[in-house]
Parts: structure tokens; sequence; C-alpha cells
């Protein structure tokens, strides 16, 4: 039987490179998983657990959460709040050697902060910040590395959209993977901003020397705290058991709307439909690809795959650390081919209870697994951050890899620190008194 698994998840995989829906790859391998069942136990197919597994699959009201931080992010997004929160972390970082790209970290933190999405960040912040890095005189290689490297810091910081999927799929609280991820993605941003300041004694990036006036000072405040309102609101929510996930995610959508129409009027009525158009564009893919999932992962745990993946792992060590190592590698591997969320999506129901039967936090092993995954936007060869920047500086893809390279060292640094400290990630929720 171990045989048979192994053939269809590496069918599963030939499926996907070979450039078959992601979707489509893991509800064929279900099926086949479900007729292998039936073909060895001589049993009828059970071919109703298809579309109960589909449906079971999307009816999980915590996954309503993803398509509302998807919206929320788009709200805020049209309205414009990409300006006003470069401006508000120039503010913060004053005039540091290398000020636009540390300002690019910090407002990537925030930005990733609200739409939960790497891609969206260096897109957004890439389109503004690169060409005004080039133009201040940075290399162009450089100002595609610090942004490429800045976007992925933002989906650890809550809400993050990969946490959502992860927590569904093994059934961790998502608000303990919310809390859980704060240090992380604060600590990879400091990293990051350490790494510039190393890189300008090499680079000698340029210093910002003007001041700003008060009554602009005043104008960037206000600008850049009325969008950072809503990531507050959520994880205050959370933490303050007032609200659930999606009720939070929700309730953002209702702020960022108010702040788009009324307070900053950065967008009409009539913008609306487009805005929920491309949210659901966004959505639904994500969405499918859990559905059939749930299918993949209910026929291979029919045929014990969980059990002999466990076995397996135990027969070649039974040491947590030698484990979190293997699964580090692993992850890095799949990151470098597969989108993140289709990766937890796939592997969480797999690795998450070998972590726990030898004692690992769900909560840990999950942030971990996140961050990870979230790196692999800037790993080649389909890092889609490297990509998307890379094409915004107008450069090759090679170059990008070059000026990407310092910050992806780094935070595989973050990612190490993470995995064998285990208190950076559960400090928060324990200190709130959530479950880890």
């Amino acid at each position: 039987m171990g045989l048979i698994i192994a053939i269809l998840v590496v069918l599963t995989f030939v499926f996907i490179l070979s450039g078959i829906p992601i979707y489509v790859s893991l509800l064929i391998t279900g099926v086949l998983s479900l007729a292998t069942l039936s073909i060895s136990t001589g049993t009828p197919m059970a071919t109703l657990a298809v579309s109960q597994s589909i449906f079971n699959g999307i009816g999980s009201t915590t996954l309503l959460a993803i398509p509302f931080f998807m919206l929320a992010g788009e709200i805020m997004n049209r309205g414009g709040i990409t300006e006003k929160l470069i401006k508000f972390a120039m503010l913060l970082i004053g005039r540091l050697p290398g000020s636009l790209a540390h300002a690019g970290i910090v407002s990537s933190m925030f930005f990733g902060g609200i739409t939960g999405s790497a891609q969206a960040c260096s897109s957004c912040m890439g389109g503004i910040l690169i060409p005004a890095m080039k133009k201040e005189g940075y290399p162009t290689e450089e100002a595609v590395g610090v942004i490429a490297g800045a976007s992925t810091c933002g989906p650890i910081i809550p809400p993050s959209i990969i946490m959502v999927v992860y927590a569904t799929a093994v059934g961790a609280s998502v608000g303990s993977m919310f809390m859980g991820g704060i240090v992380p993605g604060i600590l990879c941003g400091l990293v990051l901003m350490v790494v510039v300041l190393l890189r300008d004694r090499v680079v000698h990036f340029p210093r910002r020397t003007e001041k700003m006036e008060k009554s602009e000072i005043k104008k960037t405040i206000i600008d850049g705290i009325i969008p950072l309102g809503m990531p507050l609101i959520v994880v205050g929510g959370i933490m303050g058991g007032i609200m659930t996930p999606t009720e939070a995610g929700a309730i953002s959508v209702v702020y960022s709307l108010l702040v788009s129409l009324f307070i900053t009027r950065t967008i009409k009525v009539k913008e609306i439909g487009p805005i929920l158009l491309q949210a659901v564009n966004s959505a639904a893919p994500l969405l499918l690809i859990i559905a059939c999932a749930k299918v993949f992962s209910y026929g291979l745990t029919a045929l014990q795959m969980p059990v002999i993946v466990n076995n397996l792992i135990l027969s070649v060590t039974h040491n947590k650390y030698v484990f979190l190592l293997l699964v580090n590698v692993l992850l890095i591997i799949m990151g470098m081919f597969m989108d993140g969320g289709a990766s937890v999506i796939i592997l969480a129901p797999i690795l998450a209870p070998v972590a726990s039967s030898m004692g690992i936090s769900l909560v840990h092993f999950g942030v971990v697994m996140a961050f990870n995954l979230t790196i692999g936007n800037i790993t080649p060869p389909l890092g889609y951050c490297m990509f998307i920047t890379a094409k915004i500086g107008k450069i090759p893809v090679e170059k990008a890899i070059k000026g990407t390279m310092p910050y992806m060292i780094a935070e595989i640094l973050v990612l190490l620190a993470i995995t064998y400290i285990p208190f950076l990630v559960t400090f928060v929720p324990t200190m709130l008194g959530l479950a880890v």
C-alpha cells in the first residue's frame, strides 16, 4: 500500500508540473485513491464521498475569513493606501542610510498586515518604490531585492490568509495562529533592516536629507494611522475574544468601505462592483483548491497515508529537531515550485499529525510552515514576488535573484530561529491565554 500511495503522490506532482490546474490534479488523485481503496477491499467505490468532501471543503465558516480579508485588502488598495503607508513609513524611518529601502520594508509590513498577500504587496509597493529608488540612485537589482524580500514579511503578520488555510486544514485555532505570527513577522522586518544597513557599507545607498514640515507630518500621521486601524481592529478583536476571525474579516470589510467612501473619499460607489469582482476572482481559485484538496485528503487518509508517513518518519528519526529540519528542507523545495496555499493544503494534514505526535505545538508548526512557504515567493525558479519586482524594475530574473539573495538568506536565518526557539511563536498566544 505504501508504494501505491507514493505513486499517487508522485502522480499529483506530475499532473501539476505538466500544467494541469492544481485543483484538477488534486481531484484526480483523490478519485484514484478511492478507486484504489475500492479495488483493494472489494467494496463499491465511495463516489458520494467526493461530493461530500468538496462540500465540506468549502463549507467551513472559518474559510469565509479568506474572501473577507481579500475584499478588505482590495478596497484599501483601490483607496490609494500604498502612497500613504510609504510616507508614514518614511516619517518613522527618518534619515537613516538607505532610508527609502527601510521605508519599503516597514511599509510592506504595514501593507501585508492589511492585505495578507505577498504578491499584492510586491506589486503595489514595488510599483511605487522601485522606480523611486532607481531615481534616487539605488542599483536596480538592490531595489528589486529589497522590495521582493520585504513583501514576504507582511503575510506572517495578522491577518494572514495562509494561516487561515493551515488552521482550517489541521483544526488549529486561527486566533492562536494570528497571534503566533506577530513576533516572527516583526523579527523578519527588523532583520531585513539590518541587512540593508550592512548592504549600505558595500553599495552606499542614498540618504535622504530633506525634512518634513510640521503640517505635513501631522497629515502623514493621520493618513497612515487610518488604514492601519484595520489590522488593529482585527488583532484587537481576536485578542479580546470579542470576535472570531471570520467576524473580524467582515468588520474589516465594513471598516475599509467606510474609510475609503467617507473619510479618505478615494473610491466611489460605482467602483464597488469591480472591486467585488476582483476580490471574487482572487479568492475563488484558492477556495476551489481547498475544496478539491478535501477529496485528495479523504482518499489518501482512507488508504492510511498519515499512519504510513508517521511510521516512515519515526523509522528515520524520533528527534523532533531533526524532523523540523527535514520538514523545512522539504518545504523550501516545495516553495520553489508551488504556491504556498496549495502546499499547505497538500502537506499540512500529512505532516501536522506527525509533528503533534512528537510534542510539537500545532501553532508553532503552522507558523514555521507558513513562513517557510512564504519565503517561496522569492526563491527561484517560480518565486512570484521575484518575477513581479523584476518586471517592475525591468531587469532579467537572474539579476533579481542576485539582488534578492542577501534578504532570502536573512529570512532563512529567521526561519531557523523560529523553528528552534518555539517561544518566539508561542509567547504572544500563551500570554493571551490562547491554546497553542
